[in-house]
């Protein structure tokens, strides 16, 4: 789309003209799903739930364990199942995960699978769980789209569970910040068994 010129008329009608040069069927279809996207908060393509984007980071190997609302509210606390299915935010400085430093796992709140390393978290300073690096494989990412500009959504690969935000503000060597939701997590001290899987 080359231009878009609005101007009010004295009737304050509003009047579009746009310059439909050069226009392609993909470049407006893009540009429609964006503007959806953004005007519903990504919710007309994902719901409440990041398991429709699961394809955008590699599983390896990870069977999907799909469950249905209904499933997951018997199984959760309302404040974990409303951070990992309507992808809530906790209060910065509320987990006691944040200062959580001993050696171990974090695992989903929701399946149980390990999703970060305790060698791999650092205190960022926000009051969230963060990590500069996931376990290979065991999250995923979509474009989140609920602030109306794009962010980094991240999801347990296995049950879709919402677990925060990725930045690019991180430490090295990865430089990445995966801001995490204390309540989305659980944490498995090293020599203590890990919980079975949820199926």
């Amino acid at each position: 789309m080359k231009r878009v010129q609005i101007s009010r008329n004295r009737s304050d009608l509003v009047n579009v003209v746009v310059s439909v040069e050069n226009i392609t069927r993909r470049s407006l279809l893009r540009s429609g799903l964006e503007l959806a996207a953004a005007v519903t908060g990504g919710s007309l393509f994902y719901g409440n739930s990041a398991l429709a984007s699961r394809e955008d980071s590699p599983m390896l190997g990870l069977i999907p364990l799909e469950k249905s609302a209904a499933e997951w509210r018997k199984l959760l606390p309302p404040k974990v199942y409303g951070v990992l299915f309507e992808e809530n935010t906790e209060r910065s400085f509320s987990s006691p995960l944040n200062d959580e430093n001993r050696e171990g796992l974090f695992i989903c709140a929701a399946c149980q699978l390990p999703l970060f390393e305790s060698a791999t978290k650092y205190d960022s300073g926000t009051g969230w769980p963060s990590f500069w690096a996931p376990i290979e494989g065991h999250v995923a990412t979509r474009k989140d789209y609920r602030l109306l500009f794009p962010r980094t959504e991240h999801h347990c690969a296995r049950c879709g569970g919402h677990q925060g935000h990725l930045f690019k503000d991180g430490p090295k060597p990865t430089g990445q910040r995966w801001c995490n939701n204390g309540l989305a997590l659980q944490f498995v001290p090293t020599g203590t068994k890990l919980p079975e899987l949820r199926v």
